[in-house]
């Protein structure tokens, strides 16, 4: 099964390039199959990582920016693979 974590924070105006830095040098504790990181508008960053594990499985997921980095607490989510 495939499984996909995604995280969002919202940078504090005029950060979003230091969140996304942050983000960028942000080391997991295992490799997972694939990772993105995403940007939009507001310094928004998103960050999705591609797992070949179960749904609940304990994986590494990033952690919490400093709070003078972020407007607000990270949202995260986790999907499952479905096929085409």
């Amino acid at each position: 099964m495939t499984v996909a974590l995604m995280w969002e924070a919202r940078a504090v105006p005029g950060r979003g390039g230091d969140l996304l830095a942050w983000a960028r040098a942000q080391r997991l504790d295992a490799e997972p199959l694939r990772r993105e990181v995403l940007r939009a508008p507001q310094d928004r960053v998103l960050v999705i990582t591609w797992w070949d594990a179960a749904y609940d499985a304990d994986l590494p997921e990033l952690p919490e920016p400093d709070a003078g980095l972020v407007t607000r607490a990270v949202h995260r989510w986790r999907f499952e693979s479905v096929g085409d």
